[in-house]
């Protein structure tokens, strides 16, 4: 029985929760007047959340530090003036698929992605690059204020996002690991589902500042556990201490609570599970009257120890069995698998609780079907994981060669897609190196019936000229990923032509670029009075129709991977996004007869070229007609 409170609510403890909510990495310990660890708000890193510019003022406390992470966290927050331009040549299905493949950096990707998928992503697996000394990670354009980053995003200078060599030597070998990938993961965690997992592979080296981190950006909370994968058979060999044959996989949930048990399978029906379970603590459980199906015959059993070996069982009350139930509640005093309440679970369920003879061994038999939970082992030994050997043998039998160095296996990344996913869940990867995650979804939609998405994120790296990739004709790794899709899913196609006849093996390539919009659409007052004639059209000349639509999409929070449909209405290209979703007309000299035509097909979303109208009149005009004939379109102008 709950007591009374006999006070008022702790707003001051309410208002922590509610911005844990929102802000989880404000949250950190002190102590309070009486030396006692408590919860409070690091108001430093709450102003920094809230600021466009690097806040000082930090105060010792528990929390993972580095030189770089106000930088990082900044960059996290700054706006980009950037856009995703749709490459069909290098697509497959362009127009039907609901799989992306974005080339760029990935901070911008994420950056790009927030308003459209937000909140959308069921899973998240990257395999970012490991710490070694050797790896390349990204450098980013930390800036001082939103200015220079507009200014760096719009590449004014002549510089672009580069790769640096973290070697041994630099005295910031970590810091500079964690300030690439702390702005990257908050990104991230926006665009997770509230029932959404990311996984994170990384080995040894960083593993301990990766946990740290990760607690902080989504909450200790929302730690699932740690996946040990055994990627060799053989070990190497590299460490001065021991032999190597496994690496991490930490889990995280946007929120813990609403995220299911990962599956590895569903429980055999019928399967028995004893409620006794020597060792644990002693105490007593009530069954109910009714609740237990007896395999004996009727009668009343008398009050008894019934304990045998080391196994503890003592019926408390004396029982009446009739027609092969307890006529009564009885209590037995053990040590159990299983709690009161869930005993009240199984009760209100109607579960099966079996004894069958004295004395007296209940037993749950699990008819349900219920999920079976995975083991945090991931091994070709005990649960059939592939390891890295495997994936580079899946490598030679796509290619012909070995032109990745460390693939992924398929076979792991499709035990945590099944793990996590079902039906058409999004599933994403922003590093995505030889486009291990895409072959995986693919092959797991065709073996489940799924229509599960993938969107990959690949810088466009360069391949080492004197590696196997180069040598086949591969110049970036972006280009060997897009060519592993479309091979394995040209191949899954084939081998599962009767079986998953529309299986999507397609995606949409989009590439990050500057803006379409010239430097006078955000720096208005830059331009002098002498120079508006060449200024009229606030679009840069070398983009496409195509281009301002994805720019469009992407400004709206319209999915990217939506049917589009072209017709000429006229003599004007009009594009029609899934149906009436969204319509858009960036052709020039548009009068009021295509004007009335669109709003007829009364779309939600509706865009014109600001300058693409035929007059004055009619870009006056155009929004009466649109109230006339369609009054609940959203109507902008590019």
């Amino acid at each position: 029985m709950d007591k009374l409170k006999l006070h008022t609510p702790d707003l001051a403890a309410a208002n922590i929760e509610k911005l844990a909510a929102l802000f989880p990495s404000c949250v950190t310990e002190t102590r309070d007047e009486n030396g006692a660890p408590t919860r409070t708000i690091d108001f430093d890193q709450l102003r920094q959340e809230l600021s466009d510019h690097i806040v000082e003022g930090p105060r010792e406390r528990y929390h993972l530090d580095w030189p770089g992470k106000r930088e990082a966290l900044l960059a996290a927050n700054a706006p980009i003036a950037k856009t995703l331009r749709p490459c069909r040549e290098e697509s497959v299905d362009f127009d039907t698929t609901k799989n992306l493949f974005i080339e760029g950096d990935n901070l911008d990707a994420l950056k790009l992605l927030q308003e459209t998928y937000l909140g959308k992503v069921k899973m998240i697996y990257i395999d970012p690059p490991y710490n070694t000394g050797g790896d390349f990670l990204y450098e980013d354009d930390f800036a001082s204020d939103k200015a220079d980053f507009l200014q760096a995003s719009n590449q004014r200078d002549e510089e672009r996002n580069r790769m640096l060599a973290n070697e041994f030597t630099n005295g910031r070998f970590h810091s500079d690991w964690l300030t690439s990938l702390f702005p990257r993961l908050k990104l991230a965690r926006n665009l997770l589902r509230d029932d959404g997992v990311i996984f994170i592979s990384i080995d040894d080296n960083e593993y301990p500042n990766l946990l740290k981190m990760c607690e902080e950006i989504f909450g200790d909370t929302n730690y699932c556990g740690t996946f040990i994968w055994e990627k060799k058979k053989k070990p190497s060999f590299l460490n001065a201490n021991m032999g190597t044959v496994t690496e991490y996989i930490v889990a995280f949930a946007r929120d813990r609570t609403s995220s299911p048990p990962f599956a590895a399978g569903t429980v055999e029906d019928g399967k028995k599970y004893p409620f006794n379970n020597a060792g644990n603590g002693v105490r007593e459980l009530t069954f109910p009257a009714g609740s237990v199906q007896f395999r004996c015959a009727d009668g009343t059993i008398k009050a008894q120890d019934m304990s045998e070996g080391n196994i503890i069982t003592e019926l408390l009350d004396d029982v009446h069995i009739k027609e092969g139930r307890n006529e009564n509640p009885f209590r037995l005093r053990g040590e159990w698998r299983y709690s009161q309440e869930k005993l009240n679970e199984f009760v209100a369920q109607r579960a099966e609780i079996v004894i069958s003879k004295t004395p007296f061994r209940p037993n749950y038999i699990n008819r349900s079907g219920e999920i079976k939970k995975t083991a945090n082992l991931l091994s070709h030994r005990t649960n059939g994981v592939p390891t890295n050997e495997d994936a580079t043998e899946e490598i030679r039998s796509l290619f012909g060669a070995d032109v990745m160095s460390h693939p992924k296996p398929t076979g792991l990344l499709r035990y945590l897609v099944r793990a996590v996913s079902v039906e058409d869940d999004i599933v994403m990867d922003f590093y995505a190196g030889s486009g291990t995650t895409a072959h995986s979804v693919i092959a797991m939609n065709a073996e489940d019936g799924g229509s599960r998405r993938f969107i990959l994120v690949q810088l466009d790296e360069a391949c080492e000229k004197d590696s196997e990739a180069f040598r086949n004709g591969y110049a970036t790794i972006a280009n060997l990923a897009k060519e592993r899709v479309r091979r394995a899913g040209k191949q899954i196609k084939e081998e599962n032509r009767t079986t998953a006849p529309d299986l999507d093996c397609g995606f949409r390539v989009l590439k990050i670029d500057t803006s379409n919009m010239t430097d006078m659409y955000y720096a208005p007052d830059s331009v002098k009075q002498d120079d508006l004639v060449i200024h009229i059209d606030n679009i840069k000349p070398d983009r496409t129709a195509d281009d301002l639509l994805f720019q469009v999409l992407v400004d709206w929070g319209v999915d990217l991977s939506l049917p589009i449909t072209k017709e000429i209405i006229g003599d004007k290209t009009v594009f029609f996004v899934d149906g009436n979703a969204l319509v858009a007309c960036f052709d020039s000299k548009v009068g009021e007869d295509l004007v009335k035509e669109l709003a007829k097909s009364k779309p939600l979303r509706v865009i014109f070229r600001d300058s693409g109208f035929d007059s004055d009149s009619v870009k006056i005009n155009m929004e009466q007609i649109f109230k006339l004939l369609s009054p609940g379109t959203e109507i902008r102008s590019l």
